[in-house]
C-alpha cells in the first residue's frame, strides 16, 4: 500500500477528468509520486467510482485527493477546481463511441472546455497546463509519405479522412496555442498528443481503443480491415503527462506519445494470438478485402469513418519525448497484451 502520509507534501495537482482511462492513472501517478491531487468530474456521485479504481492499485489517498464537480459546458466549478493548484493536467475531453449527429457535439465541447481550463488556470496563478490533445491534431489531412510524423506537423482540416473526432482534438489544440499566445499572461502550456492508447484496464470506464482488443478477443469482427494505428500504454502516458508538468523544457512543447512503429490490426492479432493462448481462441484470422468493408460502411456508420484509412501506412515518432523529457515507453507488444488480460481478469470480454 502506499504510504502517502509518510511522504514530504509535494504540489497540488489538478487533473479533469479524473474517472476517465487516462485521467485515473493520472492521479495513480501523482499519488504514488506523493503529490496532492484535485480531479473534476461532471458529478460528485463518481467520486466513489473514482475510489474504487484506486483501491484497485491498493492506494488509499485519505486527505491527498479531493473532488469538484465541473463540467467542460459550464463556467460553473473551475473557479474553485484551480484554486491553490501549482499545475493542472487537462484530460478531459469528449470521446463518445459512436458517431456523433453533429461535429459540434465534439467540437464545441472541447474547445470552449480547453479555453476555460486555461482562463482559469491564468487566473489562478497555475505555472502550467499540460494538455491531452492527440495524434488526431498531428496525422491527418496529409499525404501519405515514408516520413514518420513528428511535432511539427499539424492535421490539415480539409483532408477527406478529418473525422468529427479528429477536427475537435485540432481545433482545440489550436485554440490553446492561440490562447497562451494572446492572452495566456504568465501561464505556461505543454501538450500530450497519444495515438491509441491501451493498457490494463482498471474499470468498466476505459477509452474507445480498448474496444479494439476486446472485440478481437470475443469474435465480434469476422476479420481485419487493412487499418494500422500506433499504440502506447495507458501508464506511459501518464509518466509523459507528469513529465513534461514538471521538466522546464517541456514549456511550450508538443510531444507525441506512441511505442514504435505503426501497427496494423492483423499484427495485434498475431501478438494475442502468440502470447494470450486459448484465450485469443476467436481472434480473426482472415484480412477482409477493401470492398466488403466499403460495402458495409454503406449501412453501418462507424464502419464508414474508417474507410479513408483503409490501407494506408502511417508512422510517428517519440523521439523528442525520448530526448527531451527522458521517456521510456513499454513495448506496443506489452501494452496489448496488458490490455487483454485485464479486459478477462474484469470478465468483459463476452463468452462464447
Amino acid at each position: 500500500m502506499i504510504k502517502n502520509d509518510l511522504m514530504p507534501e509535494k504540489e497540488l495537482v489538478l487533473v479533469t477528468g479524473g474517472s476517465g482511462f487516462i485521467g485515473s492513472r493520472c492521479i495513480i501517478q501523482l499519488l504514488q509520486d506523493g503529490y496532492r491531487v484535485r480531479t473534476t468530474i461532471r458529478s460528485l456521485d463518481r467520486e466513489a467510482g473514482v475510489r474504487s479504481i484506486l483501491k484497485t492499485v491498493d492506494i488509499e489517498p485519505g486527505d491527498k485527493l479531493s473532488f469538484v464537480a465541473a463540467d467542460l459546458m459550464s463556467d460553473e466549478g473551475w473557479t474553485e477546481a484551480v484554486s491553490g493548484c501549482d499545475y493542472v493536467l487537462h484530460v478531459a475531453s469528449p470521446f463518445p463511441p459512436g458517431v456523433p449527429k453533429h461535429e459540434d457535439e465534439l467540437i464545441i465541447p472541447a474547445r470552449e472546455g480547453a479555453l476555460r481550463v486555461l482562463r482559469a488556470s491564468r487566473d489562478a496563478g497555475v505555472k502550467r497546463v499540460v494538455m491531452t490533445s492527440s495524434f488526431a491534431a498531428v496525422g491527418y489531412g496529409q499525404k501519405l509519405s515514408n516520413h514518420a510524423f513528428t511535432e511539427e506537423n499539424w492535421t490539415n482540416l480539409s483532408g477527406r479522412d478529418v473525422t468529427a473526432y479528429v477536427k475537435s482534438k485540432t481545433l482545440a489544440e489550436r485554440a490553446a496555442w492561440d490562447f497562451i499566445n494572446s492572452e495566456g499572461g504568465s501561464l505556461e502550456l505543454s501538450v500530450v498528443n497519444p495515438v491509441g492508447v491501451l493498457g490494463p484496464v482498471l474499470a468498466p470506464d476505459y477509452s474507445a481503443s480498448i474496444q479494439i482488443v476486446r472485440r478481437l478477443l470475443d469474435g465480434s469482427v469476422p476479420g481485419y480491415p487493412r487499418l494500422s494505428f500506433g499504440v502506447v500504454d495507458v501508464r506511459d502516458v501518464a509518466d509523459l503527462h507528469i513529465r513534461a508538468m514538471i521538466n522546464p523544457a517541456a514549456k511550450g512543447e508538443r510531444f507525441l506519445a506512441i511505442s514504435g512503429r505503426f501497427i496494423t490490426l492483423q499484427e495485434m492479432g498475431q501478438v494475442l494470438k502468440t502470447r494470450m493462448g486459448e484465450s485469443a481462441g476467436r481472434v480473426p484470422k482472415i484480412v477482409l478485402p477493401d470492398w466488403l468493408v466499403k460495402l458495409t460502411s454503406l449501412i453501418d456508420q462507424s464502419i464508414a469513418q474508417i474507410v479513408p484509412e483503409l490501407g494506408h501506412i502511417k508512422n510517428a515518432s517519440s523521439e523528442k519525448a525520448v530526448r527531451v523529457l527522458g521517456w521510456q515507453p513499454r513495448s506496443r507488444e506489452d501494452a496489448i497484451v496488458a490490455t487483454a488480460e485485464s479486459l478477462i481478469r474484469l470478465g468483459l470480454i463476452r463468452k462464447k
